[in-house]
């Protein structure tokens, strides 16, 4: 079996294969990217690339039963959910068309000579984009639609497991009209991958992924001078801290830890509640976990080793003395049981891992200041959610996490031009936003000498 092939992972069936790229393709790749960079995307204007991008948001949302299908195929994820991915992915490319002329205007700098001075933004050539199974088009339309408006050109490399959905993402760029070699994807394998990181043609490299992989994409970009974003993975916290209304807080605390399976770098995976919340939160949240739908609220993990991962670090967590309060089964397939774990000491493994499936760690603490300091504790630093009725504590109580993201009074407040990203070992850099579209954009400074 090739690297890339559509095994389903709610049947364990082998849908289709695909073969690795060969040396050629790969050189072909970047040679075609390269060239129109060059002759493309240097000659025309932000305006005229914003139209592309245009209609591309309107083909993923002309196409979203399509695509909906292709990634519930390919890594589980319910219908429903599929088909609101490939929604949310035409309102990013939206909202990246529609701000692209202001975002990227010059950005005049008051200076002390008084000279006239200021940036202008521009691309800077081929970037190399990996990006993960989880989101296969959202991942891919934050990183690739602010680049390709911005001026530069793409080559992308997909998961595994999402080979038709990377197909699907290129017949989307071409058939908006970008021309060949704006958005190139490749089947390449890790070997090829470091070569293309290697190659002179390539300017930057964007990385959506696990901790391990971001660690060596880092390495081999930083070897060949070459800008890096990285999203890597996290264990979000979601406080609960001050509420009149309990049953909203388990609403979002249920729906930030099951988004997507469970599978979701920003969810909410330990779960963090005060003394005088805890033993009603605890009642009501074990029983809304426990009364998660398969089909409807979430689907099989996405492969096999995923089930296999997880299952040994609940299993390792047990042995290690921590409590279930509800799922715990041993899967059926890939198919994982909701599951809530408590009384977790700083000890236990799992204490510092990321859990990627539907399974939630719950704790409780007594003050603000020891909600802090245990949702610190963590390797990782990427969102956060904080329910507290008084939002000057909580915006005090979010100064202090070390996150790239507090989100107050509710989980999944993300949005088509809100800038996603973390610290510590969740990686550096942000998407989306105006922030996410200047990553990787030539800040070319212009300077007039009076006259």
């Amino acid at each position: 079996m090739g690297t890339f092939a559509v095994i389903n992972p709610a049947t364990g069936e082998t849908v289709a294969e695909y073969p690795d790229a060969t040396a050629e393709e790969i050189e072909a790749s970047l040679a075609s990217a390269q060239k129109t960079y060059q002759e493309w995307a240097r000659k025309t204007t932000v305006a005229e690339r914003a139209a592309l991008a245009k209609r591309a948001a309107e083909l993923f949302d002309e196409r979203k039963e399509e695509l909906g299908a292709i990634i519930n195929r390919e890594m589980g994820k319910p219908l429903d959910q599929s088909i609101g991915e490939a929604e949310f992915s035409g309102a990013i490319t939206a909202a990246f068309a529609d701000n692209a002329q202001e975002w990227l205007a010059d950005e005049q700098l008051q200076v002390e000579d008084g000279l006239r001075t200021f940036f202008r933004f521009q691309g800077l050539g081929v970037i190399l984009g990996i990006m993960p199974w989880n989101y296969p088009y959202y991942q891919v339309a934050r990183f690739a639609v602010p680049n390709l408006i911005l001026g530069n050109t793409i080559i992308l490399k997909h998961a595994a497991q999402c080979p038709e959905s990377a197909l699907a993402l290129e017949k989307i760029f071409r058939d908006a009209g970008f021309p060949e070699g704006a958005y190139v994807n490749v089947f390449a394998t890790h070997e090829q991958i470091a070569d293309i990181v290697a190659d002179d043609r390539v300017q930057g490299v964007s990385l959506t992924g696990s901790e391990r992989a971001g660690a060596i994409v880092a390495e081999q970009a930083g070897r060949a001078l070459k800008k890096c974003v990285l999203e890597l993975g996290g264990s979000d916290v979601f406080l609960v801290l001050d509420t009149d209304d309990l049953d909203h807080a388990v609403e979002h605390a249920v729906g930030g830890r099951m988004e997507n399976t469970g599978q979701a770098c920003n969810g909410s995976k330990r779960i963090v509640v005060l003394d005088k919340y805890f033993d009603e939160f605890k009642e009501k949240f074990v029983a809304a976990i426990g009364g998660q739908s398969y089909g409807d609220d979430f689907g099989p993990l996405s492969s096999a080793q995923a089930t296999k991962t997880l299952a040994a670090q609940v299993q390792g967590a047990l042995a290690q003395g921590a409590e279930v309060l509800v799922g715990g089964d041993e899967p059926e397939g890939n198919v994982y049981t909701p599951t809530v774990i408590s009384n977790i000491t700083p000890s236990m493994d799992v204490y510092s891992q990321e859990l990627f499936g539907p399974v939630a760690q719950l704790y409780r603490v007594s003050s603000d200041e020891e909600a802090i300091e245990l949702a610190n504790s963590s390797p990782y630093g990427l969102g956060s959610v904080v329910i507290c009725d008084d939002v000057e504590r909580a915006e005090r109580v979010g100064d202090q996490l070390d996150v790239g993201m507090v989100f107050v009074g509710a989980a999944g407040l993300e949005g088509a031009d809100v800038p996603f990203g973390g610290v510590k070992k969740s990686g550096y850099g942000r998407e989306l936003g105006k922030v996410g579209m200047l990553e990787f954009a030539n800040k070319k400074l212009f300077r007039f000498a009076a006259k």
